[in-house]
């Protein structure tokens, strides 16, 4: 049923009502008519559910900006304000302009025709799909969704780049029938319920909202006998595996889009596209700072101590030679120079973190040389 009805009525509130009045108004009346305040009683429910679709739109400036151009239009039963003002037809700063709502039923659509961007597609969408009473548009080919996905990849391709395969559960067309819905042998005929339109209507007065046709879902047409593989969808859900190709330096939080690689379009449309948001795996030995690469080093008392030469891993695999200067506290750090993550022309560095480690015990021999290195130096202990 197409929405009649006036939200600012809804909510009693008045048209110059600020946000914060809206929200405050439909707290008010949530909490009053909730049913779980009102168990035994189906009013307060449909009453609850009112608001909300109400506050759904109010409480949401661009949307409320939205339902108000549309609202002085007269789209809402006559509740435009100021929309009488203006002669049969007229359009809002334009003197010759089509008011889709000058005969009385209308499509949301129209809107976009006349100069209102996209808000008759915002408001198709929200109310299930405008529709005159006068009949309904051809449906043509449909785009398909947009897949979103989460990949976990190891610190190291994030960091270097690589390939990283992701499986994705997805429609495809149905291998038997080929999309049709028919089973082989089956003819197409035009379907009887939606007269091939692929929508059906359901109206009120002057207003009618389209639905898809429950027959054909929405195709126009239906087989004589269904694929026995889809049950006459047309399409079958299966698991497909995609390689994914990481830039180096991408960091937890990136985002890429792959074209094509969405959803499955209707009626030849095209297919949608796979959002990737990326996760970068922890890795046990280096961690990131930005484009650098910090690599902890354990080193022993004698070496910070006397100091000593180590050799340390880089991120590709390779060895690079640190010399540790005699008395290197613990935390110290080292930088090797254009070894970290290359991103967008810019290299950062390997970091070289000194950790001291001390052993848990130490045999009388050991001890003895100990103590007499701590009193030759004066060290207390």
């Amino acid at each position: 049923m197409a929405q009649t009805k006036d939200y600012y009525s809804v909510l009693g509130v008045p048209a110059s009502a600020s946000q914060d009045e809206v929200k405050k108004q439909y707290r008010k009346l949530a909490a009053k008519h909730h049913p779980d305040k009102n168990p035994n009683d189906p009013k307060a429910a449909e009453r609850f559910k009112e608001i909300s679709e109400a506050y759904q739109v109010l409480g949401d400036a661009e949307k409320r900006k939205q339902y108000d151009t549309m609202r002085s239009l007269g789209a809402f039963g006559g509740f435009g304000g100021g929309g009488g003002q203006r002669r049969p037809g007229q359009q809002p700063g334009g003197a010759g302009a089509q008011n889709p709502f000058a005969s009385g039923s209308f499509r949301f659509e129209d809107f976009n025709d006349v100069g209102l961007g996209g808000i008759g597609d915002l408001f198709s969408s929200m109310f299930g799909g405008g529709g005159a009473a006068r009949g309904s548009r051809p449906r043509g080919p449909e785009r398909g969704q947009d897949i979103e996905s989460q990949l976990n990849i190891p610190f190291r391709v994030a960091a270097l780049g690589g390939k990283v395969p992701i499986e994705l559960e997805v429609n495809e067309e149905c291998p038997t029938c080929h999309g049709t819905g028919a089973a082989p042998g089956a003819k197409i005929q035009t379907c009887p319920e939606c007269s091939g339109r692929g929508t059906i209507s359901f109206g009120q007065g002057g207003f009618a909202v389209q639905r898809p046709c429950p027959m054909c879902l929405g195709k126009g047409t239906v087989p004589s006998e269904r694929c026995p593989t889809c049950n006459g969808v047309g399409e079958v859900r299966t698991r497909k595996k995609v390689m994914i190709t990481v830039a180096p330096g991408v960091d937890t939080g990136t985002k890429i889009r792959l074209k094509g690689q969405g959803g499955r379009g209707t009626r030849n449309g095209p297919a949608g596209d796979l959002l990737i948001t990326f996760q970068v795996e922890p890795d046990r030995f280096f961690r990131r700072e930005g484009l650098d690469v910090v690599a902890p080093v354990p080193i022993n008392i004698a070496q910070a101590t006397l100091g000593s030469k180590i050799s340390v891993r880089t991120l590709d695999g390779k060895k690079v030679a640190i010399k540790i200067p005699p008395g290197t506290p613990a935390g110290k750090r080292f930088r090797v120079r254009g070894q970290g993550i290359t991103k967008d022309d810019h290299k950062g560095d390997l970091i070289i973190e000194v950790q001291v480690s001390v052993p848990e015990k130490l045999t009388e021999e050991q001890e003895k040389a100990m103590r007499d290195f701590a009193d030759a130096g004066g060290l207390k202990y």
